[in-house]
């Protein structure tokens, strides 16, 4: 920032980055395990045609045994979840979320690592999670988000493979180096 005259604030003024580099490749430097693969919405007379999942792409190693679709109200928070035994594979229908991932697995050899992923349906890309990855998004836009989500194990009603560790806990503060 040598550039700048003299300007009120100056000290305050950060460096912006970008998300991609130059050929529009994103420059996140995946967590062990997990797989972004983007889409893109392909336009026709009508409108446009997403595709979210195909059984002949490679990142889908699991079969599709379970979707569902959650929304999340303008503003929201949903974290911290993870899955001992499930991968979530998600896909942002509507809104835009900033989708956070966070390795605590401490044999990981991306173990601390952390990542965002700001996608929405200008910007679709399948986010596979793969257990014991603690994760969760944030809506960020002003209508509400949804989620489509095609884990890798049916809901079990009687015992859940979900564990929480609820946003706003001391917990998630010491454990999550990540806030919105």
């Amino acid at each position: 920032m040598t550039d700048l005259p003299r300007l009120l604030g100056r000290g305050a003024l950060l460096q912006k980055s970008s998300a991609v580099d130059r050929d529009g490749a994103l420059r996140l430097s995946p967590i062990d395990g997990v797989i972004v693969r983007r889409t893109r919405p392909v336009p026709h007379e009508d409108g446009t045609l997403t595709e979210i999942a195909r059984a002949s792409w490679p990142e889908l190693a699991q079969p599709i045994v379970h979707t569902h679709v959650t929304s999340t109200l303008a503003g929201r928070v949903r974290a911290w979840g993870l899955h001992q035994r499930s991968t979530d594979r998600l896909f942002v229908v509507s809104g835009l979320v900033s989708i956070v991932i966070f390795d605590g697995r401490l044999d990981s050899k991306t173990f601390g690592c952390l990542n965002e992923l700001k996608l929405s349906e200008r910007n679709p890309s399948l986010v596979i999670i793969p257990p014991n990855l603690f994760h969760g998004w944030k809506n960020l836009g002003t209508r509400e988000a949804w989620i489509l989500n095609m884990p890798s194990a049916e809901y079990e009603h009687e015992l859940p493979d979900a564990l929480d560790l609820p946003y706003e806990s001391d917990a998630a503060r010491e454990l999550v180096p990540f806030r919105w």
